[in-house]
Order: structure tokens, then sequence, then C-alpha cells
């Protein structure tokens, strides 16, 4: 079960590519928090196809080039990655161990992302990026050309998402001089890696969900969150599930509705490492004689977990040194 994106129209994306926008709004990423803190214990809702797992142990954007590999070389590439894994070379690949390398490569899929999109917003070439070079890189187009946003929907993503995208920027310029630096800008797009942007990341959350804009999230605006009941037949099972999540575990207070503190104890809980939970999951599940340690035999007779009939650059990544992993 995926969590749905509530990140405007299409047509909005649509016309920022093709109108030559550089850059697309701050729209919120999927809250993907695992509810429970046994996951080491429990397999995942998605282990069907797993892409929880490569995502985790890949990275979102490396997982997405295993589609282009066979499982041979799938499989070749994984047995390379865990020798890389294996810091101490001892031929057993620990929980430490696979938090460890899950921790860096969450890391390095941010600072890549950041280098990725920074010379789209330092329009001037200074180093440091402008609120209004992100503007108009941004929503220039919009701001110039409003007669071409006739579309209601449109309209309001662009007059919402703009105010709220100053607001995130404003909270990361540490400095207040309206210029991030690199590591303000990097807190500007991922602000859940960043403690001084967690309430931002917790306003969003509740501004994207609470439809009614009570200020609360009701049990109908959490499932209507991740889940469109388009067909009017009766939900799936994992809905069901969710709706319990909901009444146990979300509603702390049991009045019916998350305030802002639920909704941060639920997608920023204090006592949850999800490195640690994905490694103690991956151990779990592919630990065939349960001595909580995975040597090279067990992970790659587990492949499709860890990286299924897809793949990622580590091949290219192989030859080449990076510092942060």
């Amino acid at each position: 079960m995926g969590f749905k994106a509530t990140c405007g129209s299409f047509v909005v994306l649509l016309l920022l590519c093709i109108r030559g926008g550089r850059g697309v709004p701050t729209f919120r990423k999927e809250r993907g928090v695992h509810p429970d803190p046994e996951l080491g214990k429990q397999p995942h809702e998605d282990n069907q196809s797993f892409q929880y797992d490569h995502e985790a142990f890949l990275g979102k954007e490396e997982a997405k080039t295993f589609d282009q590999l066979t499982p041979e070389e799938s499989k070749e590439r994984l047995g390379k990655i865990v020798d890389r894994i294996d810091d101490n070379k001892d031929g057993l690949v620990t929980t430490e161990e696979l938090k460890n390398w899950i921790k860096r490569v969450q890391k390095r899929y941010i600072f890549e992302n950041v280098a990725k999109v920074w010379k789209d917003y330092d329009l001037n070439k200074d180093n440091k990026i402008s609120w209004e070079e992100y503007k108009q890189a941004t929503y220039g187009y919009y701001l110039e050309n409003q007669e071409d946003f006739q579309d209601a929907t449109d309209q309001h993503s662009f007059k919402k998402m703009l105010p709220r995208d100053e607001r995130r920027f404003k909270t990361a310029d540490l400095d207040g001089d309206s210029a991030a630096t690199r590591e303000e800008f990097t807190a500007f797009l991922h602000p859940e890696e960043f403690e001084h942007m967690k309430d931002i990341v917790v306003l969003e959350t509740l501004e994207d969900i609470d439809k009614n804009e009570d200020g609360f999230v009701d049990q109908d605006e959490y499932i209507a969150d991740m889940f469109a009941h388009e067909d009017g037949g009766p939900e799936p099972d994992w809905v069901i599930t969710e709706r319990e999540q909901f009444a146990d575990f979300r509603d702390l207070n049991k009045d019916g509705k998350m305030d802002k503190e639920e909704i941060r104890h639920w997608i920023l809980p204090q006592d949850y490492d999800h490195a640690q939970a994905e490694a103690r999951h991956l151990v779990y599940e592919s630990d065939v004689d349960k001595d909580q340690m995975l040597t090279k035999e067990e992970i790659l007779d587990n492949w499709n977990m860890f990286v299924g009939s897809q793949a990622t650059n580590y091949g290219e990544d192989l030859t080449k040194n990076h510092d942060e992993l």
C-alpha cells in the first residue's frame, strides 16, 4: 500500500515543464512512516513488490534503474554492494552495518538531489539561492502569465503553494538574509531531516490532509489522504487496518481527530529510527539460520527483497569514490 501524494493538479506540473519552468513547488513528499515500532519482526504490507525495501536499501532514484537490469545482473551488483556494507570484512552483515548503509544511502540521495537542482535556482551564480531566484525559477511563468491559468484548480494550487514555499524558505533561512546557502537550501528541500524544520513538516502535513480546514485531521481525512474510494465498493482490508491504526495509535486522546502534536507523533516519532527498523526487517526476513546476522549467500538468496528485478547504478558507483558513502 502506498501513500497518495496530494501535490496539485497534473496540468500545473505539465505547464511548468512545457513553459520552461526550472523547478516545481515543494509539494509534500509521501508520508511513509511505518506505524509499527516492531517493524523488524513484521512483514511490510507491500511485501509483494518490496518497493519500500528497495528504496530504503538503494535510495529512491537508484532503485528506479534496477528496472533495466536482468535478475542475474541485479544479483551480481548486489553481491558487490554486500561487500561494501560489510565494514569489518568478516563475511557477515549485521543489523548495525545494514542500518549504517541505509543511513548513508539516504544522505547521499539528499546531497545528490540538492546538487542536481542547484544550478537551476542559483541564477546569478553567487553560490546562494535567494528567495527571488527560487520564486522566479519555480513560479515565474505563472506570475507573468496568470491568464493562462484559468482553471480554478490550477489557480488555487499556485496561490496556495507560493506563500507556503515562502514560509518554508524563511524557516530554512537561519540567518534571515533571504538567501539560502547549500545547507539552508537542503533544509528547504528536505525539511524532515532538520530539527528546526520539524514544525513546518507538521504544519504542512496538517494543511494537506485537513480538507474541512478545522485545524484537525479526522479519520475520514486520514484515510482519504492515502485511498481514493472511487468505485463505491467495500474498502480493502488494508484500509480497514488503517482505520484501526487511527483509532488505536494516531488519535492518542481519543477525541476522534488528530491535532498537531498527534500528527507530529505520527510522522516524526521520537523513538523511531526508520533505518534501524528497516535493517531489522531485512535481517529478520533473510536470516535463515536465525543468528541475527546475514551471510552474502542469505542476502543473495533473498535478492528480490533487497533489489528485486530492478537495480541501480551501483556498477558505475563502484568505480567512483563517494566520500559520503
